[in-house]
């Protein structure tokens, strides 16, 4: 580390400014801002008492923060997307203890993207090689078994591999919709294929004919009424599932209360009452669809809130891409191209780590080879 960097690890967002550290954020990336890391951990969602121990990396030239990284101590592998479950049960039938370990991700959101927050006028270099002396330390300070960094842009993986070429490098597929200048809706659909361009107009309407109106609602347009609402849809999904929510409801109130022009809220109305909602996100060029929820049983609802009116509001927003959340090939159908995602993976052990090289090796050239299949089913003529 260059003699001019200090690393500081905080136990909590509030220990470090807002305007500090969100000068450091890409601002197509609401969920690093910290406003948002904040509402986590402010709300209970993200704590020790729920298997996350903020750790967080800050990098300072004197007085300036000049790189940040979210890192996390986790007692479990909940909330990550990423399923290292098969390696912590492997390592712990061998004698050995897994958890806990560090993440470096935002919990709860596989989105790609920056994980590693450096000041434009900084050295990239020494920036990294400070953060990674900084969660190096802590592996070694805490008797961490690993490190994991989820999501990362390809820009970051890059980096890091050069940094630390022992990291391990995973694949992952996700599907993402990006404008082709299509112009509005029907442009869009214009340039599917019939057999998609058909469907996607029953779906539609057969929504409506179930008596249910789309509305979107952004910004301070969303009243408390209607978040206190979404917020029973959004549970109702994980009830349907018999878990509780990740979330609390003041925790979408902060992000409310701190970040109102980063959402959107669609909702659905039957007889002039919300029964269904979902929340995006949105950047400067992207839209993320997060959370969803319905209190009735309706045909293509899902499709209509969480793709259809968000391919719309991009189109008629100037947004390029649609982020919709991870997994689901029904998206494919629907215009959602796949897209690599990659996360990276320290272990400590070495007989776990050469384990963990050779499945993701295997599973990456298998994971490749879905990606190039995915695309030939896509929609587009």
């Amino acid at each position: 580390m260059p003699a001019s960097l200090s690393v500081a690890v905080l136990s909590a967002m509030e220990a470090v400014s807002a305007r500090e550290w969100d000068a450091l954020v890409d601002a197509d990336q609401p969920f690093l801002r910290h406003a948002f890391l904040h509402a986590l951990e402010a709300s209970g969602s993200v704590c020790p008492a729920t298997g996350w121990q903020p750790c967080h990396l800050t990098v300072w030239q004197g007085a300036q923060l000049v790189g940040a990284m979210p890192l996390y101590e986790k007692h479990h592998s909940y909330g990550e997307y990423v399923f290292d479950w098969g390696w912590a049960d492997a390592f712990e039938r061998a004698g050995g203890h897994y958890y806990p370990k560090a993440l470096s991700a935002v919990p709860f959101t596989p989105v790609p993207g920056s994980r590693a927050l450096i000041a434009q006028d900084s050295n990239p270099q020494a920036v990294y090689a400070a953060l990674a002396q900084g969660w190096q330390a802590q592996c070694q300070r805490q008797a961490l078994s690993s490190w994991h960094l989820l999501f990362a842009d390809t820009q970051e993986v890059e980096a890091w591999q050069a940094q630390c070429p022992e990291l391990i490098s995973r694949e992952g597929v996700q599907f993402q919709w990006r404008d082709r200048d299509f112009g509005d809706f029907d442009g869009f659909l214009t340039s599917l294929t019939s057999k998609r361009r058909k469907m996607i107009k029953r779906e539609r309407r057969l929504v409506a004919e179930q008596g249910l109106e789309m509305v979107r609602l952004s910004g301070e347009q969303i009243t408390p009424a209607a978040l206190k609402h979404f917020y029973r849809c959004y549970a109702i999904t994980y009830q349907e599932r018999g878990r509780p929510p990740y979330l609390t409801q003041e925790f979408f109130n902060r992000v409310y209360r701190d970040m109102p022009e980063s959402l959107l809220l669609v909702q659905a109305h039957l007889d002039g009452r919300a029964v269904a909602a979902a929340l995006y996100f949105q950047g400067t060029q992207t839209l993320y669809g997060r959370y969803w929820g319905s209190e009735v049983m309706a045909d293509c609802l899902h499709f209509e809130a969480c793709y259809y009116q968000g391919i719309e509001y991009c189109l008629e927003q100037g947004l390029m891409l649609f982020d919709p959340g991870t997994q689901g090939e029904h998206k494919l159908l629907r215009g959602f191209a796949p897209q690599r995602v990659r996360s990276l993976h320290y272990l400590a052990h070495p007989g776990l780590a050469n384990a963990v090289a050779t499945f993701c090796r295997d599973e990456g050239r298998q994971v490749a080879a879905y990606r190039d299949a995915a695309f030939t089913a896509l929609p587009y003529k």
